[in-house]
């Protein structure tokens, strides 16, 4: 379900009842320059390729760059994830007061308090 124009209450509404039911959530608006988007796709599992490390072998080579493990970009291997996404209602529902809060405040957008 793809959201814009919607006011928060409506929005909040809408993705408490695709989280219930599975069902990808993503909502955004643009305001001039200032914009926002929101994702909740529930329980998303995916498969991210990595490149494997190459294993240094002892006695071949001298000095401080044999320590340190190689990536080898000609073979890579697939890992699968998991990420549970959070709902609207508890993205906007952070408590800015807390120790924790303040840090992240740092990082957090400012468009982030557009739908404050």
């Amino acid at each position: 379900v793809c959201l814009t124009c919607c006011s928060r209450d409506v929005m909040v509404k809408i993705d408490q009842i695709c989280h219930k039911n599975s069902i990808k959530f993503f909502t955004g608006d643009v305001f001039g320059y200032h914009g926002y988007m929101f994702a909740d796709l529930g329980e998303h599992e995916f498969v991210e390729e990595k490149p494997k490390i190459a294993k240094v072998n002892p006695g071949v080579e001298d000095g401080p760059d044999t320590k340190k493990a190689k990536l080898d970009s000609s073979e890579t291997t697939m890992v699968k994830k998991r990420v549970v996404f959070c709902q609207l209602k508890e993205a906007l529902a952070v408590d800015w007061s807390g120790e924790k809060a303040k840090a992240a405040l740092k990082r957090t957008a400012p468009d982030y308090f557009l739908l404050q």
